[in-house]
C-alpha cells in the first residue's frame, strides 16, 4: 500500500489519540489534509498533543469508560470540527497495568485482579462501545461515515499470562464485526485495523529484551493504511460527504 493517499477535508476523531499508534494515525491524518482530535483521560495532555501537532487538531479530554464523558466529549469534538466522518477507536490500556513483567513473568487468569480485568475491560472494549454508540447515529443519520476500530494479532489475544488484555481485544473484533453487519446499507462502514506485530509503544514492558527491541514495529506503521482508510478510495461507492468537492 502506498502512502499517497488524500484525506481532505475529512474531520476525524481518534480516541487514545496522545501517544503511541494513536499519535501515529493523527499525525498521518493531519499530513493528508484532515482535521483530527485527539482524546485521552488527561485533558492537559491531550490539549499539549494538539498544540504540537498543529492548527489542524484539537485535543480533548474524554474518559472512554464513562458514558457520560464520552457523550459530553462526542458533542465537544462534534462542535470544534463542525462534524464527523470518521470515529477511530484506539483507546486503550496494555499488560502493564496488570502486570508489569508480564513478558518474562506471566500470571495465570486466577492471579489477575478483579479491578485490573474490569479497568482493562472497560477501557478496550466498553469503551470502544460507548463511543461508537455516541458517534455512529450521528454518521448514521449523515449517510455516510466510517468506524475504524484497532486491534492485534490473534495470538496476542489467547497467548499465555495476556487475562485480560487478550479477551478484551478479541471481544473488540467481534464488536467491529458486528457492527460491520448491523451497519449494513447505511452507508457507514466498520473496519478492524491493527499493525501486524508488536510495536514501540509505552504499552511495551521496561524488561522487554534489549536484543529484541530493534524488532518493535514503528508506530507510523498506522499511517498508510490509517490514510487509506479515511480516503475516497476506501470507499468509493459511498465517499465521504467532506471529500466529495
Amino acid at each position: 500500500m502506498t502512502d499517497d493517499f488524500r484525506s481532505d477535508g475529512a474531520r476525524v476523531l481518534i480516541t487514545g489519540g496522545t501517544s503511541g499508534l494513536g499519535k501515529a494515525m493523527a499525525v498521518a491524518l493531519i499530513d493528508a489534509g484532515a482535521t483530527v482530535a485527539v482524546t485521552g483521560r488527561d485533558s492537559g495532555r491531550a490539549q499539549a498533543v494538539a498544540r504540537e501537532l498543529g492548527p489542524e487538531c484539537v485535543g480533548i479530554g474524554m474518559d472512554v469508560r464513562d458514558e457520560t464523558d464520552v457523550a459530553r466529549g462526542v458533542d465537544r469534538v462534534w462542535d470544534e470540527l463542525g462534524g464527523l466522518d470518521v470515529l477511530v477507536n484506539n483507546a486503550g490500556i496494555g499488560m502493564r497495568t496488570v502486570n508489569p513483567r508480564f513478558l518474562t513473568d506471566p500470571q495465570p487468569f486466577w492471579v489477575v485482579s478483579p479491578d485490573a480485568f474490569r479497568d482493562v475491560v472497560a477501557t478496550n472494549l466498553t469503551g470502544y462501545f460507548l463511543v461508537a454508540r455516541a458517534v455512529v447515529p450521528r454518521l448514521v443519520a449523515a449517510g455516510d461515515g466510517r468506524v475504524v476500530n484497532v486491534s492485534m494479532n490473534h495470538s496476542t489475544m489467547n497467548r499465555k499470562g495476556f487475562v485480560p488484555y487478550g479477551p478484551a481485544r478479541s471481544g473488540a473484533e467481534a464488536l467491529a464485526r458486528i457492527m460491520a453487519a448491523d451497519l449494513a446499507d447505511t452507508g457507514v462502514t466498520s473496519n478492524i485495523l491493527l499493525p501486524g506485530g508488536a510495536t514501540a509503544t509505552e504499552m511495551i514492558p521496561e524488561d522487554f529484551p534489549a536484543e529484541h527491541r530493534s524488532q518493535l514495529l514503528d508506530p507510523a506503521i498506522m499511517g498508510p493504511p490509517i490514510r487509506w482508510l479515511c480516503s475516497p478510495e476506501a470507499n468509493p461507492e459511498i465517499p465521504l460527504t467532506q471529500l466529495r468537492g
